[in-house]
């Protein structure tokens, strides 16, 4: 369960997922301190993606997606002139409530976002996760052995990695998130990635032909 209030990391183009790792390195003198007193507390950090346009107010407190997700600092390192290097683990998804201006770094008042659908349809999950492997790992018509996914990651570790670390949107990867629980998220992933092979394949059709 996430305490209260949590300091809050806004990155432009990443956003964090429970149970997945994030290494960071942190340069920023106020985000330098938000690590310090984070490590010197619950090691608690809020991982929300920048709103477009958060250019020009960088420096302030520019708009930042309302859910984000908490991470727990597994490994530190203070380099000699004060940068840091850390991994977040992922934790539980949250929504702002609203802010804290009493720190130089942004804290959060927060209310946890755990995710539902505890009881998973096995079956759906089972099929969803089969789609997914389909588009990733393309299975051969020869009926060969082909390379898959790790049949042992459980499916909450895999979809979630995938959502996190495949090359998409950050406004993608932020509406994965967001889905409300794991089967919803793996089926939102296929239907995406589906998606993107169908362009691909319109863009290179299109290409050939000239």
């Amino acid at each position: 369960m996430l305490p209260p209030a949590i300091p809050i990391f806004p990155l432009p183009n990443v956003v964090l997922f429970p149970n997945v790792f994030l290494p960071l390195h942190i340069f920023e003198p106020r985000y330098r301190e938000m690590v310090a007193d984070a490590l010197a507390g619950d090691r608690i950090i809020g991982v929300v993606l920048l709103r477009p346009g958060w250019e020009p107010e960088y420096d302030g407190r520019p708009p930042v997606y309302a859910v984000g997700c908490a991470g727990v600092v597994t490994n530190a390192e203070r380099l000699p002139d004060g940068r840091y290097n850390i991994v977040l683990q992922g934790l539980e998804k949250f929504r702002i409530v609203d802010e804290d201006a009493s720190k130089p770094y942004r804290i959060a008042h927060v209310e946890g976002l755990p995710e539902s659908g505890g009881m998973v349809d096995r079956d759906a999950m089972r099929e969803a996760r089969r789609r997914l492997e389909d588009i990733l790992v393309p299975r051969s018509s020869g009926g060969g052995a082909e390379p898959t996914l790790p049949p042992s990651m459980a499916d909450e570790d895999l979809v979630n990695a995938l959502a996190q670390y495949l090359e998409l949107e950050a406004v993608e990867k932020q509406a994965l998130l967001e889905r409300d629980g794991l089967l919803d998220r793996c089926r939102s992933l296929v239907d995406l990635l589906e998606m993107k092979v169908i362009v691909s394949r319109h863009k290179w059709s299109g290409e050939a032909s000239h």
